[in-house]
């Protein structure tokens, strides 16, 4: 094990005060990761990313950017122009999530086949 690496412990991860919980929670959901998938792109419009993600409502889409906002992961300027632009883009912090997510991404590209097979096992004996 690396000087870096650190365990996973079933005790840390049931305390609410769990570092990775807490993150887990913010970006356990479809809509965090499509922002900061989108974001990590370049810097969007609300609107635009209102177009992006297909089934996303406004309402959902300004709390979920809320938060990433609230975490640090996103920040959002306001342009004094007619109508008033908002842009949002990833902060250095937001940036430092893609290399994860691009890790987990890869992980369940080369596994999904995997699971597929596992799964089909599973509900053949249980079927």
């Amino acid at each position: 094990m690396s000087a870096r690496h650190t365990p996973v412990r079933l005790a840390d991860v049931q305390d609410e005060d769990c570092p990775t919980r807490e993150v887990l929670d913010r970006v356990g959901d479809k809509w965090s990761v499509l922002v900061i998938v989108l974001l990590g792109e370049r810097t969007h419009r609300f609107s635009e990313l209102h177009r992006a993600i297909d089934g996303i409502s406004q309402r959902m889409l300004t709390l979920t950017v809320r938060a990433l906002e609230r975490d640090g992961l996103v920040s959002r300027t306001v342009h004094a122009s007619v109508p008033p632009r908002v842009d949002y883009r990833l902060t250095d912090l937001g940036r430092s999530l893609l290399a994860p997510l691009e890790a987990l991404n890869a992980w369940a590209v080369e596994h999904r086949g995997d699971i597929q097979a596992a799964r089909d096992e599973h509900d053949r004996r249980s079927g």
